[in-house]
């Protein structure tokens, strides 16, 4: 089974920022594939069911995006997944608007929801894909604007990177043994190294 987990701060208030991001790429794809999220566990909304032919959890932690850590490591301590059946989607401010990025393992790059699950599961050994929100204006501290709303001329770059995050996730499940190198290989822009900018 693989757990495949969005990030992002629960309650309507939080509803299209950009720090949430990640939930709206969990309930893209449990639309897309009938998968009810209707059960509350481990302080996270998730909902079971399959993908390309893989079983999968789909998961919203609720604990805040700075304590993500927590619901992660119980849903994969209690389902046994392997940390390579770990997925995570979340924001990147210093990722273009409308663009991904795949990466099969490494650092929180600043983001504290990404630091907190590297803590709790002491690995960082796990897939995740970038999601582009764009670069902080100058006048915003970055915690308010992670915590902005999209502009209604910025919606359809956000669903289109929302929709490749997506057909991400299926193209990494379709195939168990190289799906990743050829989801990389299809979203990730060649000769682009993001800066790492600090995230709250």
């Amino acid at each position: 089974m693989y757990l495949i987990v969005g990030l992002g701060n629960p309650g309507r208030d939080y509803k299209w920022t950009r720090h949430n991001v990640g939930f709206e790429v969990i309930d893209k794809l449990a639309y897309d594939h009938h998968i009810e999220m209707n059960k509350n566990k481990f302080k996270a909304i998730v909902g079971q069911g399959t993908i390309c032919g893989q079983k999968v959890l789909l998961a919203k932690p609720q604990t805040y995006m700075n304590l993500s850590g927590e619901s992660v490591r119980d849903l994969k301590g209690f389902y046994k997944i392997e940390t390579s059946d770990l997925l995570v989607a979340y924001d990147e401010v210093s990722i273009p608007l409308g663009e991904i990025r795949i990466k099969p393992k490494g650092s929180d790059g600043g983001h504290n929801g990404m630091k907190n699950i590297i803590c709790q599961l002491g690995d960082d050994g796990f897939p995740r894909i970038r999601i582009g929100v764009g670069e902080k204006p100058a006048h915003y501290t970055l915690s308010d604007f992670v915590l902005s709303k999209f502009k209604k001329e910025e919606d359809p770059h956000i669903i289109d990177a929302i929709t490749k995050a997506t057909d991400a996730v299926q193209m990494m499940l379709k195939d168990r043994g190289n799906g990743l190198n050829t989801a990389m290989t299809a979203f990730n822009k060649k000769n682009q190294k993001p800066k790492e900018e600090k995230q709250s």
